[in-house]
C-alpha cells in the first residue's frame, strides 16, 4: 500500500457557524472583496449580516455581485480589477458553487494577472492568491473543500477548472441553516452533484484508501439526505448530513479529480449554460451503462450504499432518485441537438482527457458521441 494525501482545508461546519464570519476573516486582511450573486444573499439577509460582522472587526468591504451560474472568465477579470482598484487584501465568497468558484478565480487573478486560461490549461503555474473565506449557501458543489475553480471561457465555450493549492479556502464556514430556503429545483441539482462527486472519486483510478472511505460515506449520506430534505425542508439533521456529503465530495475530488460524468457534462453546460446538476442527471445513467463491464466490482459496492443490489441495481436506484427529486432530463431538454454532438465529443477530449483516463473505462471519440446521442 502506497499513497499520498494532502488537502489542507480549514472547515467550520455546524448550525449557526455563519456568525463567525468576522472572526475567521480577522487576521487575513483588512479590506474584503465580497463576491456573490445578484439576489439570493441579499434576499436572505446573509450579505447584510456578513458586512456587519466584518465591520465589527474593523474590516471594510467592497461588493462584487455580478456572479452568474457557470461563471465566466471575463467576470473573474472584472472582479479582480475591482479588488486591485479598491486595495482589497482578502476575498469573502457568499453563495453557491458559482460564487465560490468565481471568488477563487478572482483571488488568483488579482495577484497573478495575465490570461487565466494559461493557468487553467497548465501552460503557466502559480501558487499565489489572495486569502479566501468561503460561506456556501448550497450543499453540492464541494468547492468549499478543494482548490478547484470551474469557469467558462465565453470565447471558446471551454468549461474547465483552475486547480491550485493557493485557492483552497483559508476557511470554509458551512452553516446548514443557510441552505434550508433553497428552491427544490436548486436543491435537487446541487444534491445530485454532491452524490456524483463522491461516486466519481470512488471510481477514479486515482482513488486511495482514505478517499475511498470518505467517498463511500459521502455516497450514502448524499443519497439518503437528499431524499430527506427534498421531502421535508425542516429536517435539520438531513441538512447537516447533506452538507457533510457535499464537503466529502469536494475533498475527495480534490485528491482524485472527477471522471467521465463531469467530463461529459462540462461541454454541455459550456455550450448551453445548463444547470450543472441537471446536465449530470441527463448523462449519468447512460455513462454508467457504458461503464458497467469495466467497473462492476466498484458499482457493486456503490449499490450497497444507496440501497441497490449489484451493479445493475445501482442504475435502478439512480433512476429512482432522479425521479423522486424531479431530475429526469434528456439533453434535448436543454436545446442540445444531434448537430452539437461532434463538438461536444471533441471538446470533452480537449478539456477532460485526464478525467476520462481516470474513469474505469476510457471512452474514445466514437463512444463519447454514442453516449451523447443516447442521452439526447
Amino acid at each position: 500500500m502506497k499513497f499520498e494525501y494532502h488537502l489542507p482545508v480549514n472547515v467550520v461546519l455546524g448550525r449557526g457557524t455563519s456568525d463567525s464570519i468576522g472572526d475567521k476573516i480577522n487576521g487575513l486582511g483588512k479590506r474584503a472583496l465580497i463576491v456573490t450573486g445578484g439576489s439570493s444573499t441579499k434576499r436572505s439577509g446573509l450579505l447584510d449580516k456578513a458586512e456587519a460582522l466584518l465591520h465589527e472587526k474593523g474590516i471594510s468591504s467592497v461588493l462584487f455581485d455580478k456572479i452568474t451560474p457557470n461563471p465566466l472568465t471575463t467576470t473573474v477579470y472584472e472582479g479582480a480589477a475591482l479588488a486591485n482598484a479598491e486595495g482589497c487584501d482578502v476575498v469573502l465568497a457568499l453563495g453557491g458553487g458559482s460564487s465560490i468558484d468565481a471568488a477563487k478565480g478572482i483571488a488568483f487573478q488579482a495577484v497573478n494577472g495575465g490570461d487565466i486560461n494559461e493557468y487553467i490549461f497548465g501552460r503557466a503555474y502559480s501558487e499565489r492568491a489572495l486569502p479566501l473565506v468561503a460561506v456556501p449557501t448550497t450543499c453540492g458543489t464541494g468547492s468549499e473543500g478543494n482548490g478547484f475553480a470551474v469557469m467558462t471561457n465565453p470565447e471558446t465555450l471551454d468549461k474547465k477548472s483552475l486547480r491550485c493549492k493557493a485557492i483552497i479556502p483559508a476557511c470554509s464556514i458551512i452553516d446548514p441553516l443557510l441552505m434550508t430556503s433553497m428552491p427544490k429545483s436548486t436543491l435537487a441539482s446541487v444534491g445530485f452533484d454532491a452524490l456524483c462527486h463522491n461516486i466519481e472519486a470512488y471510481l477514479s483510478s486515482l482513488s486511495q484508501p482514505i478517499t475511498d472511505r470518505m467517498a463511500l460515506d459521502g455516497v450514502r449520506l448524499a443519497a439518503q439526505s437528499l431524499r430527506r430534505v427534498y421531502s421535508d425542508a425542516d429536517d435539520l439533521d438531513g441538512w447537516d448530513n447533506l452538507c457533510l456529503a457535499s464537503l466529502l465530495g469536494g475533498m475527495t475530488i480534490g485528491v482524485c479529480g472527477v471522471t467521465a460524468p463531469h467530463g461529459l457534462e462540462h461541454p454541455v453546460s459550456g455550450l448551453s449554460n445548463v444547470t450543472h446538476g441537471q446536465g449530470l442527471a441527463a448523462l449519468v445513467p447512460t455513462v454508467t451503462r457504458h461503464t458497467l463491464p469495466a467497473g462492476r466490482e466498484k458499482y457493486d459496492l456503490l449499490a450497497k450504499e444507496i440501497g441497490g443490489a449489484g451493479a445493475k441495481g445501482f442504475i435502478e436506484e439512480i433512476d429512482k432518485l432522479l425521479a423522486e427529486v424531479g431530475l429526469r432530463f434528456r439533453l434535448k431538454d436543454f436545446g442540445v441537438t444531434h448537430n452539437d454532438v461532434p463538438w461536444l465529443a471533441e471538446n470533452c477530449l480537449k478539456i477532460s482527457l485526464n478525467g476520462l483516463k481516470a474513469h474505469p473505462k476510457f471512452f474514445d471519440r466514437n463512444e463519447l458521441e454514442a453516449i451523447y446521442y443516447e442521452a439526447l
